[in-house]
């Protein structure tokens, strides 16, 4: 059984109509999700904007959201700077969250000895559990496998990584070499049926916001040895897979087009993301009609 069940939502961040974060609309939605398939959410990662949230705004969502729902919730609490990673890290550890999730520096390009300091100093700043996010295309530097693996044996609470690499191979290898705790979670929704091939144990997932239950059929399809019943219900999502993001509308634009479809007033994203592009929203009931048709 994964830590945090098999179909982890990264959830958006709920604005207002002056961009403020709506603390109601994220209990709102937080609460539907786990209704429709999330066993679990990610709070302020990328798809939650943090880059644009401050500080005591991701706390208070951390806090709000935790005391509503009862699946897990991970808080992002990674940046750019080891000693402001550390002390959000233990600012959200009273907040009521399950775990955290700590994004590689950004930017800066770190070497992997200074990989390895970042995440065994916000891990030692706590005792929840710490999950790696490793996503070399917006970080700029990949995680390597010899520093998970070390990582995943030396430091306790060290206890999975969201892998957003796009590397099977290499994610085997990973798995192969760490302790049977350590777990691996696909960070990249079109990834999720290769990554259960090789041992992952579920997503942390952009399209479960409108396509968690298929999530969930499709991983207990394959765990169950459905092979064929997995590949059927990937195919299915693929249209959703191609919808999240792309080079005019940037995840999390296309997942807050397709929430306020289905009703969820979610507001725009804030700058830089915004403004969406015409016709996202029609875009996101094609989506919708070709997922349920």
């Amino acid at each position: 059984m994964a830590r945090f069940g098999p179909v982890v939502t990264a959830m958006v961040t709920p604005f207002d109509d002056d961009l403020g974060v709506d603390f109601d609309g994220a209990v709102s939605l937080a609460r539907w999700l786990a209704d429709h398939g999330s066993t679990g959410l990610v709070l302020a990662g990328t798809t939650g904007e943090s880059p644009t949230l401050t500080d005591d705004e991701k706390l208070e969502l951390f806090r709000t959201v935790a005391e509503a729902v009862t699946v897990p919730v991970v808080a992002g609490v990674g940046s750019a700077d080891t000693r402001h990673s550390v002390q959000l890290a233990r600012a959200a550890a009273g907040t009521g969250v399950d775990a955290l999730l700590v994004v590689t520096p950004y930017y800066s390009r770190p070497s992997q000895a200074g990989l390895f300091a970042h995440f065994s100093a916000v891990a030692g700043a706590t005792e929840l559990p710490v999950v790696v996010y490793d996503i070399p295309p917006r970080t700029g530097r990949k995680v390597a496998t010899a520093t998970l693996v070390a990582l995943a044996r030396e430091v306790p609470n060290v206890v999975a990584v969201k892998d957003a690499t796009a590397n099977p191979p290499e994610s085997a290898r990973l798995l192969a070499q760490t302790p049977e705790r350590f777990e691996l979670y696909s960070g990249d929704d079109g990834y999720t049926l290769p990554l259960l091939a090789v041992g992952a144990v579920g997503v942390i997932s952009v399209a479960s916001h409108w396509a968690g239950e298929e999530t969930a059929a499709m991983i207990a399809a394959f765990e169950k040895g459905d092979v064929v019943g997995a590949r059927r219900a990937n195919a299915r999502l693929l249209a959703s897979f191609a919808f999240e993001t792309g080079d005019d509308a940037p995840n999390p634009l296309p997942t807050k087009a397709m929430m306020r479809v289905l009703g969820h007033p979610v507001g725009q994203c804030r700058p830089p993301m915004s403004p969406a592009p015409a016709g996202l929203e029609d875009s996101a009931r094609l989506v919708l009609e070709q997922l349920r048709g």
